[in-house]
């Protein structure tokens, strides 16, 4: 084959620093946007971006040449710059990341986008426990 071809996505659950309610309602729309603005300028894609005010979930593709670690530290890090311009501002050290097929990625978004909705019935401590479980890790850990 004389090319290659990669299909690489994730979603990605980090926090602010201590959980937080840092990340205004109000606010929101224009952090998702600058993320999705982040991903682009470094080669990834976003295909959704949301959350609540202490953590922020997404959705998106990595070039074949970079680590999910290293998407996951660009974006984290250039986005708290943009955030500390108006007040000091952190995220968590850690970060849940799972790949997504091809085929649950409409099923990813709803989820993405349902986030106020879905907050109303389990909290962000609950959720990531969750998560770590589907995924086959120990929440306790």
């Amino acid at each position: 084959m004389p090319s290659s071809y990669v299909s690489s996505h994730f979603h990605v659950v980090f926090s602010t620093k201590n959980r937080k309610r840092m990340i205004l309602e109000k606010s929101q729309p224009k952090l998702w946007a600058y993320m999705a603005g982040i991903l682009k300028n470094h080669g990834m894609h976003a295909l959704a971006i949301g959350g609540m005010d202490d953590h922020v979930h997404a959705l998106f593709s990595l070039p074949a040449t970079m680590s999910i670690a290293k998407g996951v530290q660009v974006l984290k890090a250039n986005s708290s710059g943009w955030m500390n311009e108006v007040r000091s501002f952190e995220w968590q050290e850690g970060y849940f990341a799972c790949s997504v097929s091809r085929s649950q990625i409409p099923r990813v978004m709803k989820y993405i986008a349902n986030q106020r909705k879905h907050h109303k019935t389990i909290g962000h401590a609950e959720e990531i426990a969750r998560l770590l479980r589907m995924h086959g890790f120990d929440p306790q850990k």
